[in-house]
C-alpha cells in the first residue's frame, strides 16, 4: 500500500511555518489580515450598511474560531481520559489547534456589545414578547455577561494545564505532568459539556429567545469536535509534507480519519433528530426556527449543507485506505472546515432577515479572522517540539500499528 510506509525523511531540521520554499505565506497572511482589519474598521465606523450587520459578523467569526479550538482541546483531553497512544505522536499538533481559545477570548469579550444590536431579550422591545420576558431571570445582559467570562476563564485554565503543561514537560520531562492531565480530563469532560452547552444556547440559539432544543448543546458539540479534528489533520499533514514529524505514519492518519469519518456520521445524526423532533411535534415555538432556516434561499444553504457537511466526508472516507491517504484527508479536512462555517451561518445569519447576506463586508471579516488564526497557529509552531517530547509514551505512540 502506497501510502502505509509514508515516512518524511529523518533527520531534517524543524523548518519554521511558512518559511519553506517560497518563504511568501506569513507575508501574504499578514497582508490579508492587514487588509481584513481595514475592511472591518471601516465596517464598524460605516455602519455596514447597519450595526446588526457589522454585529452579526464578529459573532458569528468569534463563534467559528472559538469552536475550532474548543474542538482541538477536547481531542486533547479525550487522548488522556482514554490512555491512548496511538494519538501522542500528533497530539503536539491539537495543543497548538487549541491555542485558538486564548485569539477567541478578547473577541467574545467584544462580541458582548453585541446584545442590544442583534439579540430581542436585551432590548425593551424584546422583553415585552410574554415567553421572553419568562426568560429574562436567565437572558439578562449582567448574568449573561458572568457567564461569558466564567467560561473564558475554565476554557483558559484547561487550556493551560493540558496544553501549556505538555510545553513544559517538553522542558522538565516530568512524567508527573501526563499523570496529573489525566486525572484533570474527566473533569474537563465536565467543564467542556457544560460550557458548550452555555456557548450554544447563549450566544446562538438566544438570536430567537423564543425557540428552545433539548439536543442543541449536543448539535455545536458535534461540529466543534468536527472543526477542532479537521483544523488538526491539516496542521498534521502539513509538518509531515515538510518532514516535521518523523515516525507518523499511515497508521496514525488511519486513526485520525476514522474519527472524521465517525462524527460526520454523528453530526448528521443529532442535526436529523433534532429536525425530526421538532417536525413531528409541531410546536409553534419550536419549528419557527426551521421556518426562517428553510424558507426562500436559505433552503439552497440546507442543501450545500447536506452535500459539504455530510456526503462528501462520508463517500470519501468509507474506504480504508482513503481514511489514511494524506490528499483525500487534506481536501475532506478543509471541506469539513467550509462546512462548519456554513452551518454556523446557516444558524446565525438568519437574524438579518429572509435571504442570505453576502458581501464586502463579509469578506472583509473573513480575511481577518482567518488570516489572524492562521498567524496565530503559525506562531504556536515556534514554540516547543512538533511532538511532545516529554511524553514518558512517545516511544510507545512512534511504535502503534494498526
Amino acid at each position: 500500500m502506497s501510502t502505509a510506509d509514508h515516512r518524511p525523511a529523518p533527520g531534517r531540521g524543524p523548518i519554521p511555518f511558512g518559511t519553506e520554499a517560497g518563504g511568501k505565506p506569513p507575508a501574504l497572511l499578514a497582508g490579508a489580515a492587514a487588509v481584513g482589519l481595514v475592511g472591518v474598521l471601516a465596517a464598524f465606523f460605516l455602519a455596514a450598511p447597519s450595526p446588526e450587520r457589522f454585529w452579526t459578523n464578529w459573532v458569528f467569526w468569534f463563534l467559528y474560531v472559538v469552536t475550532i479550538g474548543l474542538g482541538a482541546l477536547f481531542l486533547v483531553a479525550i487522548e488522556h481520559l482514554a490512555g491512548a497512544r496511538w494519538s501522542i505522536p500528533v497530539r503536539r499538533s491539537a495543543e497548538r489547534v487549541s491555542g485558538l481559545i486564548l485569539l477567541a477570548s478578547p473577541a467574545a469579550l467584544i462580541a458582548l456589545l453585541s446584545l442590544k444590536h442583534i439579540y430581542p431579550w436585551a432590548t425593551p422591545e424584546g422583553l415585552s414578547v410574554p415567553i421572553v420576558a419568562a426568560k429574562a431571570g436567565w437572558l439578562n445582559v449582567p448574568f449573561f455577561s458572568i457567564r461569558v467570562v466564567v467560561c473564558l476563564a475554565l476554557w483558559i485554565l484547561s487550556w493551560r494545564i493540558l496544553a501549556g503543561g505538555s510545553l513544559r514537560q517538553d522542558r522538565t520531562r516530568e512524567a508527573a505532568i501526563s499523570a496529573r492531565n489525566r486525572k484533570f480530563a474527566p473533569a474537563f469532560m465536565a467543564i467542556f459539556a457544560f460550557t458548550v452547552t452555555l456557548l450554544a444556547f447563549d450566544w446562538i440559539s438566544s438570536l430567537e429567545p423564543e425557540w428552545y432544543s433539548d439536543i442543541f448543546g449536543v448539535y455545536i458539540f458535534a461540529g466543534s469536535f468536527l472543526g477542532g479534528l479537521a483544523a488538526t489533520v491539516l496542521v498534521v499533514l502539513h509538518l509531515m509534507a515538510r518532514g516535521r514529524l518523523p515516525g507518523v505514519r499511515f497508521d496514525h492518519l488511519y486513526n485520525l480519519g476514522g474519527f472524521l469519518f465517525a462524527f460526520t456520521v454523528f453530526w448528521s445524526y443529532i442535526g436529523f433528530a433534532q429536525y425530526m423532533l421538532i417536525w413531528y411535534a409541531n410546536v409553534p415555538e419550536e419549528v419557527v426556527w426551521y421556518q426562517h432556516r428553510t424558507d426562500g434561499s436559505w433552503r439552497f444553504l440546507v442543501l450545500a449543507l447536506a452535500v459539504l457537511h455530510f456526503c462528501i466526508p462520508f463517500f470519501a472516507l468509507v474506504p480504508r485506505d482513503a481514511k489514511g491517504d494524506p490528499r483525500r484527508l487534506r481536501w475532506v479536512a478543509m471541506t469539513v472546515l467550509l462546512a462548519h462555517a456554513l452551518d454556523l451561518y446557516w444558524m446565525v445569519f438568519p437574524v438579518l432577515g429572509a435571504s442570505p447576506v453576502f458581501g464586502i463586508w463579509e469578506v472583509s471579516f473573513g480575511l481577518f479572522f482567518v488570516s489572524a488564526s492562521l498567524l496565530w497557529i503559525r506562531r504556536s509552531m515556534a514554540r516547543g517540539a512538533d511532538m511532545p517530547v516529554g511524553d514518558p509514551f512517545l516511544k510507545e505512540g512512534l511504535e502503534f500499528r494498526l
